[in-house]
């Protein structure tokens, strides 16, 4: 009778021979080996928890069923078994290519605006903080329509260009003003259904189509709501909501939704991100120096 040791042992020769490896010796193993070991898992981490967050979560689940009944079927030679197996997986992955198409967008777009790409593809044209006149007008706009509980939809683009979302509505270009914003979102006004995109301190577009989020955020929420989630998904702006019901201000951010925040906070929102986008502005411009030295 094999110990359990060695019945693991031989399970993971039999793994890694099914993926042609060999078991390494320690003396073959290099610091080169160990990085690249940790950022393979580093990166397999990340994808893990992005997929937890999914529907593809219960994917992940039936394919660790899947190979543990294939790694089973090779250890007791189960071939009949192995070889359907096999064959879904061969099948499966086209499958999961066509029907998880969203996600697997959704997943890139998350690595293209994620800091260790920004300071690589970041446009030296964009300005990436906002003015304090426009954090004062933004403010105002939004603390006077949450009072007369008139629905808004703010979008305060950073790094992450978000064309695509001002390409579907009516361009602007125009000073950020608290009067503007608040006539553009007074009922029955040409402009009020739909977002507006502030960009380099200017209001360059309003009545802005955004995509839906797909999570559940709370089925009291309405259209703006979702909307706000689903473009913060895809990109790193802040997006203020007014509820047209309650008057309630949220903020949603990096996918995350803030309800029921005050004018001290609203401030302390975007002022916050004026911290964290010089502090982008100050790497970008030691790249720029080393790369000239």
């Amino acid at each position: 009778m094999e110990n359990w040791q060695d019945t693991i042992f031989k399970l993971m020769q039999n793994i890694l021979s099914w993926l042609n490896l060999s078991m390494p010796n320690a003396s073959d193993i290099s610091l080169n080996n160990i990085i690249d070991i940790l950022i393979v898992a580093y990166f397999i981490y990340k994808l893990l928890m992005w997929i937890k967050e999914t529907r593809a979560w219960s994917l992940f689940r039936g394919v660790l069923v899947l190979t543990a009944a294939f790694v089973l079927s090779s250890l007791f030679q189960l071939q009949t078994v192995k070889w359907i197996i096999q064959n879904a997986f061969s099948m499966g992955i086209i499958a999961v290519i066509v029907l998880f198409q969203p996600e697997i967008r959704k997943f890139l777009e998350q690595i293209g605006k994620g800091k260790i790409a920004l300071p690589f593809f970041m446009d030296n044209d964009i300005i990436p903080y906002f003015t304090q006149n426009t954090i004062n007008e933004v403010v105002k706009a939004i603390t006077s329509m949450a009072a007369e509980r008139c629905g808004a939809l703010i979008l305060l683009e950073k790094d992450v260009p978000l064309g695509d979302h001002e390409q579907t509505g009516i361009s602007i270009d125009a000073v950020v003003s608290s009067q503007l914003l608040i006539n553009i979102f007074i009922d029955k006004t040409p402009l009020h259904d739909g977002a507006v995109i502030i960009r380099n301190n200017r209001i360059r577009a309003a009545s802005c189509i955004l995509p839906l989020t797909q999570d559940e955020i709370g089925k009291e929420l309405g259209t703006r709501h979702r909307a706000a989630v689903g473009a913060s998904d895809v990109s790193d702006a802040i997006i203020l909501v007014v509820s047209e019901e309650s008057g309630n201000v949220s903020a949603a951010v990096g996918g995350k939704l803030e309800r029921g925040i005050t004018e001290q906070r609203l401030t302390e929102i975007l002022s916050e991100s004026n911290v964290s986008a010089r502090k982008r502005q100050h790497w970008r411009e030691w790249i720029s120096r080393e790369k000239n030295s």
